[in-house]
């Protein structure tokens, strides 16, 4: 069986998408980056399959094919994706965005556009400088760096992203995927990191007080029960093609690629139909791109 060179995402969120691969050096070998440097190591054909952001999918130099029916989503509030801010939404007019991020960067231009009907000018900033606001009226901060920023000690304004495009569409939110080339997987691979999501799920509060530790626990504890989820189905299907479509539209893609799926015949039942309709239903199949 060939080892897939796994790059997965460093942060608490995707802990509970890799639990217990550790163990499976028959099937992965694994490695943790933030979430930029995923999409640019799968890009460059340096690992196998990457947890990268939803948006990179697009971004591809090939055609990837995502993991069936996971994902880093939220359904609301995500409480790790956010603007800080010393002024009023209408007011800003200068943002930091976290370099870490590519998803969230697209969509803080989407929602500013959309819902807010502002143009910032946009900085690229390494997370530590965006936390500090310096030279910027708002940041946009992913991750453990915004879960646990203390905003109100730092006199700011927190508005969560996810809270923001659910209000704005009434869809989840899909922060990153699972993809790769399409020879990358086998369905015993496939299989494993279902079962891989399926037992951190279960053990999400262990890994919650291991990653956070004792003070941090109860925070972290309720973060991955109520803010993130990782099933990828119809609903959250339709959340990815919105974004995909007002990140078309304004400008972040050229176009937008079928989603495309590893086999999901071959090993869990239902879910051919998930992949066929993600495929019929996409833009660019509704329009022949």
């Amino acid at each position: 069986m060939r080892v897939v060179r796994l790059g997965a995402v460093g942060y608490l969120n995707a802990r509970p998408l890799v639990h217990g691969l550790d163990e499976r050096s028959d099937l992965f070998s694994l490695r943790f980056d933030v979430p930029s440097i995923c999409a640019a190591l799968l890009h460059a054909g340096e690992i196998d399959l990457g947890m990268i952001p939803s948006i990179e999918y697009q971004r591809a130099p090939q055609a990837y094919r995502i993991v069936p029916d996971l994902g880093i989503v939220s359904d609301g509030e995500v409480a790790s994706v956010a603007l800080f801010t010393r002024t009023p939404i209408e007011d800003i007019r200068t943002v930091g965005l976290d370099t870490s991020s590519r998803t969230s960067a697209g969509l803080i231009r989407v929602l500013c556009r959309e819902a807010w009907n502002i143009e910032p000018r946009f900085l690229s900033l390494p997370p530590e400088e965006a936390a500090s606001l310096e030279g910027c009226d708002a940041a946009l901060l992913i991750g453990d760096p915004a879960l646990f920023l203390d905003h109100a000690a730092a006199g700011l304004m927190k508005i969560d992203l996810g809270a923001e495009w659910t209000r704005m569409t009434g869809l989840p939110f899909v922060w990153a995927v699972w993809a790769g080339r399409a020879d990358a997987m086998t369905a015993e691979h496939v299989a494993a990191l279902h079962d891989a999501r399926d037992a951190g799920v279960a053990a999400s509060d262990a890994i919650a007080d291991s990653y956070c530790g004792a003070l941090r626990g109860p925070r972290c504890r309720a973060y991955l029960r109520e803010n993130i989820q990782y099933r990828l189905r119809e609903r959250e299907a339709a959340g990815l093609r919105r974004y995909y479509e007002l990140a078309a539209r304004h400008g972040l893609i050229d176009a937008v690629r079928t989603a495309d799926f590893y086999d999901a015949e071959s090993y869990r039942p239902g879910l051919s139909a998930f992949a066929r309709s993600a495929r019929a239903d996409s833009p660019s199949s509704r329009h022949g791109e």
